[in-house]
């Protein structure tokens, strides 16, 4: 008598992914639907790690194709050197086209003036829109995160943009199963946020997970400073300490970087990502909250400044 063998399936256990994976999985998908949907993307690049990391992630979206889009990059001209020296080596790395959209340049020719607090964040807005405009870019890539700032944690992932790249809360569209509608009208474009639900830590993680490469001054250092409103704030272009504010040297590390007028430092030995890693997990401030004076000018400030066309 034969005998039959009924073959036997064996299940194929699915690997799961985790959380940095499942993050990484949504800003890849982000990136190439706006591939796919717009014609003229750009990247907002400061060589900051937020637009480090999503560098990072587009060059994986399109890998082995080159990034198909070009970075922007808006100067304050207030920058720290170790920043602008690393942006530079980055672009030139990669052999990616970087648009600089100076501030000093509007300051020069009077469409600008300065500032009394000297502070030049506020003044991005402009040439951020006059870029936009000039170059036809409608879709504008940037590393804004949910938990960064009330103001931000309103964002859609798409954000619609008017014709005066004003943010209107009323017209954002809800976001259902990962479903991203890109829709404008002439004139309008919309701003992309990738990293929405990405937190502090898990940029951390994930850059160590990755090996990127950071400007040196997110890691400790040894630094002249001085104390204003809270803030370890460090001489440079922008200024210097008033009367009574006196220089002093210490070991510090920047959580953000921006314009040096109102980037402060922290005090920290975390001189490498594990430390590093170690001392965000244990802090209860956001980068923004420790260590950015301008976000501290009024409660709505951020706000305020999404509404007149800023990130």
């Amino acid at each position: 008598m034969t005998t039959t063998t009924t073959p036997t399936t064996t299940a194929t256990p699915t690997t799961a992914l985790n959380a940095l994976d499942r993050l990484e999985s949504e800003a890849i998908h982000i990136f190439r639907e706006v591939a796919g949907e717009f014609d003229r993307p750009v990247i907002l690049f400061s060589g900051g790690k937020d637009s480090t990391l999503l560098l990072h992630l587009a060059i994986k979206a399109f890998w082995p194709a080159p990034v198909p889009f070009p970075l922007l990059h808006v100067d304050t001209g207030h920058n720290f050197d170790e920043v602008i020296e690393f942006r530079d080596r980055v672009v030139a790395r990669h052999g990616l086209r970087l648009e600089v959209a100076a501030v000093q340049d509007y300051l020069d020719d009077g469409r600008l003036t300065e500032r009394p607090d000297g502070t030049r964040n506020p003044l991005q807005t402009v040439p951020l829109l006059d870029a936009i405009t000039t170059h036809r870019f409608d879709a504008v890539f940037g590393g804004g995160r949910r938990d960064e700032e009330r103001a931000r944690a309103k964002e859609r992932i798409f954000s619609l943009r008017n014709a005066f790249g004003q943010w209107e809360p009323r017209r954002q569209r809800p976001e259902l199963w990962n479903l991203y509608n890109g829709r404008h009208r002439p004139g309008e474009h919309v701003r992309v946020f990738p990293l929405s639900n990405w937190t502090e830590l898990d940029v951390w993680h994930y850059i160590a997970r990755e090996g990127i490469e950071l400007p040196s001054i997110y890691y400790a250092h040894r630094r002249e400073v001085y104390l204003r409103d809270g803030m370890w704030l460090a001489e440079g272009p922008w200024g210097g300490p008033r009367d009574g504010e006196a220089k002093v040297e210490k070991t510090v590390r920047y959580r953000t970087v921006g314009d040096g007028s109102c980037t402060g430092a922290v005090e920290s030995d975390a001189s490498d990502i594990e430390a590093v890693i170690a001392e965000v997990a244990a802090s209860r401030l956001t980068e923004r909250g420790a260590t950015r004076a301008d976000d501290r000018l009024s409660e709505a400030a951020m706000e305020d400044r999404k509404r007149e066309g800023y990130f």
